[in-house]
């Protein structure tokens, strides 16, 4: 079983090898935020907001960029018994965001699907659009076959594979190669 899950790992690292053009752009357009002084807000929901905020500390610390996860629970809670969970991140990115900054969105679907509370990720996909629209830069990471945020996102990763722990393990390894790329005066 073991062995399975090891292989799927394996063929998955080869495969994200052909992405390097767009990790690339993605650590270029890190070093123009850090450069200008910009900041960057990192969003996901579920364990793709353990990975936003996972991110925003790395990037944080070791980067020493700008770095923001929306993961204030009781701010939160409040938006969304307010404005509703769509509005989520836009409300947060009304107060927040300035001309230059840049969004990143953590989405193992990347913002396609529903299940019983409706459509997945339209928090995500409403965000995504207001950086856009005040003319920002978005990064998405996605898994399956990239969703809505493989389209309409400026550089995403899409994970080649359709199984939730391997797009979320993938995302970390990912967010981890990048953070580490940029502190100062290392490479990985």
């Amino acid at each position: 079983m073991i062995y399975k899950f090891l292989d799927n790992v394996q063929k998955i690292a080869e495969d994200l090898k052909n992405q390097d053009e767009e990790i690339l752009s993605i650590i270029n357009i890190l070093k123009n935020v850090k450069e200008k002084g910009n900041k960057v807000f990192i969003i996901g929901n579920g364990g793709s907001a353990g990975t936003a905020t996972h991110m925003a500390c790395d990037l944080f610390k070791t980067s020493k960029i700008k770095a923001i996860s929306f993961d204030d629970i009781p701010l939160n809670s409040a938006i969304i018994n307010d404005e509703g969970w769509d509005n989520l991140f836009t409300y947060q990115l009304e107060r927040l965001y300035n001309y230059g900054d840049v969004l990143i969105a953590f989405s193992v679907h990347g913002g396609v699907g529903s299940d019983k509370a409706g459509a997945w990720s339209q928090n995500i996909n409403k965000a995504i659009e207001y950086v856009k629209l005040n003319s920002g830069k978005t990064i998405g990471f996605s898994g399956f076959d990239g969703g809505w945020m493989k389209d309409n996102c400026d550089v995403c990763i899409v994970i080649p594979a359709e199984s939730t722990p391997l797009v979320e393990s993938f995302h970390v390894v990912l967010h981890h190669y990048i953070a580490f790329e940029l502190q100062e005066g290392k490479r990985i």
